[in-house]
């Protein structure tokens, strides 16, 4: 009997790059379609068609694979979607989080809700406001908010839902999975498949915006730094090292 993955996020973290990587796999099979992502377990009246409706809808195309694997990134931002899936799935859910710098992901997520016209504010405009305050948003328009840049690599806040009903879960760098070429290794072995098999390239580690990104002045780098500092240190705690990303440079920035 096949178990099922999920990929729960963060969003701007290399998540498709990550889903490239295990669907390349032959013991692992991705859901179908891809996009737009499944979000089955944001909403219990989708919850409420089953485990059944489940694996018609989105595995048909498997055979016999070990692992079914979906990855909705608004999955880490919903406490209810852990509970949900453990009600559909069972316990023994592989469920994997791929983070980022968080600096560098804010980033990201700036030039992508700005290249889909949901975000007008200057990219140093925007993240000073968002550490003064959340903007408000339209939940009938998105999942989950295209604003919150900072609030979403605070990663330990919306881990924990997730831990407490999975405590085995895997939590992965994606510059880990840029810079150590054993990472892809541990991570199939960690999942329980064939950890001496390697994919073809995966293609750009994040989906980035072809415009070159506007330049981010010093002082609010250390602001942005010192927002996110407990939430790093915990993570760091959470994962046993140090974590890979220092204060300057961030790539694809430029410091003003």
């Amino acid at each position: 009997m096949s178990r099922h993955l999920l990929v729960i996020g963060a969003q701007r973290s290399g998540t498709t790059y990550l889903h490239t990587l295990l669907d390349a796999h032959p013991q692992i099979t991705m859901a179908r379609p891809a996009r737009p992502e499944p979000k089955v377990f944001l909403s219990d009246d989708v919850v409420a068609r089953g485990a059944g409706w489940y694996r018609e809808t989105y595995f048909a195309h498997a055979t016999d694979e070990r692992l079914l694997g979906e990855k909705s990134t608004s999955y880490l931002e919903c406490p209810a979607a852990a509970d949900r899936a453990a009600r559909v799935l069972g316990d023994g859910v592989e469920v994997v989080a791929v983070l980022r710098d968080p600096v560098a992901r804010a980033v990201s997520n700036w030039r992508f809700s700005s290249d889909n016209g949901l975000e007008t504010r200057p990219l140093a405009v925007a993240l000073r406001e968002t550490l003064a305050e959340p903007r408000d948003w339209d939940p009938a328009a998105t999942s989950v908010s295209p604003y919150a840049y900072l609030e979403r690599g605070r990663y330990v806040d919306y881990l924990e839902p997730w831990l407490e009903r999975f405590p085995e879960g895997h939590l992965l760098l994606l510059q880990d999975l840029l810079d150590d070429e054993a990472a892809v290794g541990r991570l199939y072995a960690g999942l329980g498949v064939d950890a001496t098999f390697r994919p073809p390239a995966a293609g750009e580690p994040v989906n980035e915006s072809s415009q070159p990104t506007p330049p981010l002045p010093a002082d609010l780098v250390e602001e942005l730094r010192e927002f996110f500092r407990d939430s790093d240190d915990e993570l760091a705690r959470r994962i046993g090292r140090a974590l890979p990303w220092t204060p300057t440079p961030l790539p694809g920035v430029t410091h003003a």
